[in-house]
């Protein structure tokens, strides 16, 4: 009994390490791929339309409701100790450090990347992935590539647009709301927003859209294998898409605390 747990746990790490190898020469052929022969500059907008234009409403609602709520706690904790003039900074060093990028990545996750994980899972199943490589059209460069740049693309641009709408949520709640001083919260935004805050969230937005595309893109490219034991069909798709966005947000969490370790 103890010999078959032993060998349980020896055959998890070994699947373990496949997918880490597995998924790192997914990653390096997306963007190896993605400049030879040829840019695909139709392929990456029309992924930009998808990825980015197209979450923009569900980002503005988050931000603003985000921002709304963090304008009538942060008021009402800050009252306490009669610093509500801070409400302003407050407000904004918490978007633009923290919440704007991970919010954005999850929102982002959740719209796009749950759906870039079925299409290209329906296409493993389909049998259109073979098809690909029967008529010689690298399957990565195919399904793959625009997606990753379109995400490096997106991402921050989405990170900037919930920041900026979330401070705007703060102003909703906090002087139109609750009375605090307009100009006074607007001198705090600025004064207390440095470069290297703004770029710090950049770089989070970034790193977080490598992540989601990649995880997502790779779940469905590979929904085959997640649905050896289930049979390949459509619940090996939700499998893989349930998988796909599970993993991607644990990683976005994960990554949020390395990066924030390095930038403190």
């Amino acid at each position: 009994m103890f010999k078959s747990r032993i060998e349980k746990l020896g055959l998890a790490c070994m699947d373990g390490i496949r997918s880490i190898g597995r998924i790192s020469i997914f990653f390096f052929q997306g963007i190896w791929r993605n400049f030879v022969p040829f840019v695909q500059i139709s392929k990456i907008m029309e992924q930009v339309w998808f990825i980015g234009a197209k979450s923009m409403f569900v980002i503005v609602l988050t931000a603003m409701f985000t921002g709304m709520v963090l304008g009538l706690q942060g008021y009402y904790t800050l009252v306490d100790f009669g610093s509500e003039a801070t409400l302003g900074s407050a407000v904004a060093m918490t978007l633009i450090r923290e919440l704007g990028p991970v919010l954005s990545a999850i929102m982002i996750t959740a719209r796009a990347g749950s759906a870039m994980a079925a299409e290209i899972g329906v296409m493993r199943i389909s049998e259109q992935i073979d098809a690909l490589e029967t008529m010689d059209i690298h399957p990565v460069r195919f399904t793959f590539s625009p997606r990753l740049s379109a995400s490096i693309i997106s991402f921050p641009l989405l990170t900037a647009l919930f920041d900026v709408t979330g401070i705007f949520g703060g102003f909703l709640s906090g002087v139109v709301m609750l009375d605090v001083n307009r100009y006074v919260y607007m001198d705090r935004v600025i004064r207390s927003i440095e470069l290297a805050d703004v770029t710090g969230g950049f770089v989070k937005a970034l790193v977080f859209g490598v992540i989601v595309s990649t995880m997502c893109c790779y779940k469905g490219f590979f929904s085959h294998i997640s649905g050896a034991q289930t049979g390949q069909g459509a619940k090996s798709v939700s499998l893989a898409t349930t998988n796909a966005v599970v993993n991607s947000c644990i990683l976005i969490l994960v990554s949020d605390y390395i990066i924030t370790s390095f930038l403190v």
